[in-house]
């Protein structure tokens, strides 16, 4: 029982931390390629947060644009492994 509940405040935490690194609105600073795959890598745990009510962004609305969009796609397909993970 008590090793359940460690993992499970384990996996909140995780799963707060990932959340807190979304976009939250528009700022000065202008987010290009990197900060897209990041933002692709969080946009699971940041539409969950949104479905419950949460103020958080999906995506920066300030980007650099094609840099940023292709990055954003690079990180949800790294998270879900890609065409790679269907493979037999």
């Amino acid at each position: 029982m008590k090793k359940n509940y460690y993992q499970n405040s384990l996996l909140f935490v995780i799963l707060l931390a990932i959340i807190s690194c979304a976009p939250n609105g528009p700022t000065s600073e202008q987010y290009g390629f990197l900060s897209g795959i990041w933002h692709g890598i969080c946009f699971p745990f940041a539409l969950i947060g949104k479905l419950f009510g949460l103020k958080v962004g999906l995506y920066a609305d300030n980007n650099t644009g094609f840099f940023y969009w292709l990055g954003f796609i690079i990180g949800l397909g790294g998270l879900g492994g890609g065409g790679a993970s269907s493979r037999r």
